[in-house]
């Protein structure tokens, strides 16, 4: 019985983290370029009272043991990858990724991050940054920006500048947004700001043009919405609470079978 209370136990425990994470997918459903998260979780470690397959007798052999298991355990929490929906902006820095890959952004005080939002904007100085004013790198950008007139990106990440030059228009490139991958992104670590960071887990970004060789296209003037089902989330967060009364329930009729036997004397 006191087995039974710490194996709901682990079940409570397990189920109010399953809520954690589906209330997070659900809290950005409207965050650009976010993915869902996944709870997974495993058994706990087996008492085994009989082992399977040992002997009952000088010719016979048990076919089945007897394992009782002692609850359960969060094993990871892991980032799903999906394709989120496009959403058109017609932003000419508004720019969504159609396929794998992520941006490279530059931190504060160095260091690197990598998103799937690609809601740009123009810094002071001309720059593409993110809407936290972290420069896309590599860096891109837009000078004179009281000249431009369009801006234009390209599926393989190309940026066109039209500007209007003693009444002339005339179009320059200022430069090429580059994509990143990973082998493992589920190993990426996300520090919140739609950004990522690579981990041992994730391996080394490989760099490569939007288009070619594996990695999505841009497609300017969309963005990338959450890739959150918020039917499925709904029913995962029905399913989460119905599992948590039940382990519920699993304490109470061990504490009442507890109290029986604690009332036997009397």
């Amino acid at each position: 019985m006191l087995r039974a209370l710490w194996t709901s136990a682990s079940g409570m425990e397990a189920q109010q983290t399953n809520l954690d994470v589906i209330s997070n997918n659900i809290a950005n459903v409207n965050t650009v370029g976010f993915k869902r998260s996944r709870a997974n979780f495993e058994d706990l470690m087996y008492q085994d009272i009989r082992d399977p397959g040992v002997m009952s007798s000088e010719e016979n052999r048990v076919p089945t043991g007897i394992q009782i298991g002692l609850g359960v355990k969060l094993s990871d929490v892991s980032k799903i990858f999906t394709q989120g929906s496009l959403i058109k902006t017609d932003k000419p820095l508004d720019v969504a990724i159609q396929g794998p890959g992520f941006f490279k952004i530059e931190l504060p005080g160095g260091g690197e991050a990598y998103t799937r939002a690609g809601d740009f904007q123009l810094d002071n100085e001309g720059y593409i940054v993110t809407p936290e004013g972290y420069r896309l790198s590599p860096n891109i950008q837009i000078s004179a920006p009281e000249t431009v007139v369009n801006i234009s990106i390209s599926p393989n990440g190309k940026v066109y500048v039209v500007r209007n030059t003693g009444g002339q228009q005339v179009t320059e490139e200022a430069g090429t947004i580059k994509l990143y991958r990973f082998i493992n992104p589920a190993g990426l670590k996300a520090i919140g700001g739609n950004l990522f960071v690579q981990t041992e887990a994730s391996g080394e970004p490989i760099e490569g043009d939007p288009n070619t060789d594996g990695f999505g296209k841009l497609t300017q003037g969309f963005l990338e919405a959450s890739n959150v089902n918020i039917v499925e989330e709904m029913v995962n967060l029905i399913v989460a609470q119905r599992a948590y009364e039940i382990n519920s329930k699993g304490i109470i009729a061990a504490d009442e079978m507890l109290r029986t036997v604690a009332s036997l004397k009397t």
